[in-house]
């Protein structure tokens, strides 16, 4: 079967046109796909795959897979570059354009690119944050999780919780996360009881009142390069806690490139991310 690998600022999925074809076995199949292909040693390499479908809530539907098979509501990169593979492969003549995954739709814009060219950078309303406890979810009831005090491996963390579709726990630290112990202390926010669905978890430092530096964990892949989601929720809490202005345009440095993130400050308001989308190789692979 066809594929094509991209990535939105290092944050690299196998994509899969299902657009007039099935994936091969059923959700089983994509789930076993996941796991096999997205091994770096032994497989293509990716931090998932995602399977581009007609939409029937959007012009197109992602359905999207973490590297240990286990399924994902949201990924912004994911949808950047579900974007443009839509656009460069002609589905769609304008440069505004709808997404779905898992029911919830996305609006997505192309930035840079004229059609006949190949898109280079699009922006994606990302819908407004979910900020109540237990919709996040966390095991609090009510109101915002801001701040909260959370021990993990004996350090106390103060952690401000956000959902953009799926669960994020922003830390703010008082330098650049480059030395971070990422991949220690990751996966124990991950999997902390505090956390009933397991959760993404950032690690950032506010420069300036523009400017954020970002790593994360992703919640069933690990450490990768970019987050969309996970930038958009930094930003969303960095605004929550007054570290940046909200109105403006806030870029986010990741390890695998920058993101722009706009949020007006209202929970109603939606989150709006611009950022790039590139193709990496395309080949075929037995499944």
């Amino acid at each position: 079967m066809k594929f094509t690998k991209m990535h939105g600022c290092g944050n690299d999925y196998i994509y899969f046109d299902c657009t007039k074809e099935d994936f091969p076995g059923g959700a089983e199949g994509e789930k076993q796909a996941a796991i096999k292909l997205s091994d770096r040693h032994f497989g293509i390499g990716g931090d998932g795959i995602i399977i581009i479908k007609k939409g029937t809530k959007a012009d197109f539907e992602m359905v999207m897979y973490n590297a240990d098979g286990s399924r994902s509501q949201m990924c912004g990169n994911g949808i950047r570059c579900v974007g443009k593979y839509v656009y460069d492969a002609g589905y769609t003549k304008g440069r505004e354009f709808t997404a779905e995954s898992m029911g919830a739709v996305k609006i997505l814009k192309v930035e840079e690119g004229e059609p006949g060219d190949k898109v280079t950078k699009l922006s994606v309303d990302m819908g407004s944050p979910i900020l109540e406890a237990e919709k996040i979810p966390v095991v609090l009831k009510g109101g915002r999780v801001i701040q909260h005090p959370l021990t993990i491996a004996d350090v106390e963390y103060k952690t401000t919780c956000v959902s953009m579709g799926n669960p994020h726990a922003v830390v703010f630290i008082d330098k650049k996360p480059s030395e971070f112990p990422v991949c220690e202390i990751g996966p124990l926010f991950e999997n902390d009881k505090f956390f009933p669905e397991r959760t993404n978890t950032e690690f950032a430092y506010v420069e300036d009142r523009r400017t954020i530096w970002m790593r994360v964990w992703e919640r069933g892949t690990g450490e990768t390069l970019a987050c969309g989601t996970g930038t958009c929720a930094t930003v969303v809490a960095a605004i929550l806690n007054g570290l940046v202005d909200a109105g403006e345009k806030i870029t986010v440095h990741l390890l695998g490139g920058d993101l722009e993130i706009q949020w007006s400050g209202n929970e109603g308001d939606s989150v709006f991310m611009t950022g790039p989308a590139e193709n990496v190789f395309t080949g075929n692979v037995d499944l």
